[in-house]
């Protein structure tokens, strides 16, 4: 039986995505789809999770850093 990816998935699209041996593919799929926006040169791949201020509210998980070409993140 195959196997496939999903990468409408949060897992799926880290598999693919989410390592370091894809970053350019990653660059350039963000690139393709922020086509009006400055081009990214660099990713930095992390895990940070930043808490919700107040109770109750949700929590945000960065996974990545962009950097631009003028430098800015």
């Amino acid at each position: 039986m195959a196997k496939f990816i999903n990468p409408f998935t949060d897992v799926g699209f880290k598999k693919i995505f989410g390592q370091e041996v894809s970053k350019d593919l990653l660059i350039d799929f963000l690139n393709d789809l922020l086509v009006d926006e400055k081009s990214i040169t660099d990713i930095t791949f992390l895990d940070k999770e930043v808490l919700p201020e107040y109770m109750g509210d949700r929590g945000v998980i960065y996974d990545i850093y962009c950097t631009t070409e003028n430098g800015e993140q």
